[in-house]
């Protein structure tokens, strides 16, 4: 259900009617005169670093940053990259992820890297960051990120007006979400995060996010002393999103616990109050840039990437 539904709202079958072409990631050479900070990029659901957008958007990233600029996929192929961004979990997508960075002498030689991630993509460049972050992340720019999970499907917002409908749906989502077996089968299902049972055992156990956010059952310090040597968060948040709910997650909020109306921004969250993965330590320190587009997901122009790019990072 969670998988149709999804595929709905996503550009894959788009994808299948071009997979008669031929595969091949988009790069930006680095030039022997460059010594900008190179740049990974991950991309969305439905999504391929062998799209024609993904290449574009690779290639204004170098572009505008002088330096060179790689999509890292997770499957070798236009269709394996897409599928795994549905088949494949989330710590496993980290894990490649982090591979094909290790094993690109542009990236692996480098000081620090930059990560820029879109929609889902960011789970890749945070589970890069708290569970490996070598070469070190200096720039985590977030366009409309699932970055604190999501508690709602794409275009069924608990607070709409299909809200009767779209709880009864995120319920469903929530009954069979936190078990090993679950886990292991969608990656969107990793960063679910049901208000309703983030103090049961099962979410505490079972869900990868509740570990990286550590809301589960142990403390992983490293996470934590990971995520604090980033130099700078940008996040940017769709003011009218119809996929990310509560799109304020985007901004590192969500919604209360044992509600789904109720919206709580950023230093509301117990993981900030708490500082239980390092989010309060690096606002105190002043590394956390918000903006907002004002359209839907994922609506946003070059001009507007151009500025983060150019204006946040450091």
């Amino acid at each position: 259900l969670i998988f149709l539904w999804q595929m709905m709202n996503s550009r894959f079958f788009v994808v299948l009617l071009f997979v008669a072409v031929v595969d091949g990631e988009y790069v930006v050479p680095r030039g022997k005169e460059e010594t900008g900070v190179p740049t990974v990029v991950a991309h969305g659901m439905g999504d391929s670093c062998f799209n024609r957008g993904m290449k574009k958007i690779t290639a204004l990233i170098g572009e505008t940053l002088g330096s060179y600029s790689t999509c890292i996929p997770t499957g070798d192929t236009r269709i394996d990259d897409t599928m795994n961004g549905y088949f494949m979990d989330m710590d496993t997508n980290v894990d490649v992820f982090a591979a094909k960075i290790h094993n690109d002498i542009n990236l692996n030689t480098s000081e620090s890297i930059n990560c820029v991630g879109f929609s889902q993509g960011n789970m890749l460049c945070r589970g890069y960051i708290q569970k490996y972050n070598n070469p070190p992340v200096r720039n985590f720019l977030s366009v409309h990120g699932t970055v604190s999970g999501v508690a709602g499907f794409p275009n069924c917002d608990p607070d709409g007006p299909m809200g009767p409908i779209c709880k009864q749906i995120a319920k469903l989502c929530g009954d069979i979400a936190y078990t090993k077996a679950t886990q292991n089968l969608l990656f969107q299902i990793d960063y679910f995060r049901d208000p309703y049972r983030v103090n049961t055992t099962a979410f505490k156990t079972y869900s990868q996010l509740a570990q990286w956010n550590n809301e589960g059952n142990s403390y992983n310090q490293t996470y934590k002393d990971n995520f604090i040597q980033v130099e700078r968060f940008i996040m940017i948040k769709a003011l009218h999103d119809s996929m990310v709910f509560p799109n304020e997650g985007e901004h590192w909020g969500h919604y209360a616990d044992d509600s789904l109306t109720q919206v709580l921004y950023m230093n509301q969250t117990d993981w900030y109050k708490l500082d239980l993965f390092g989010l309060k330590t690096v606002d105190q320190a002043g590394k956390i840039k918000f903006n907002s587009t004002d359209g839907d997901h994922l609506q946003f122009s070059d001009d507007q990437l151009v500025w983060w790019l150019q204006h946040d990072f450091v």
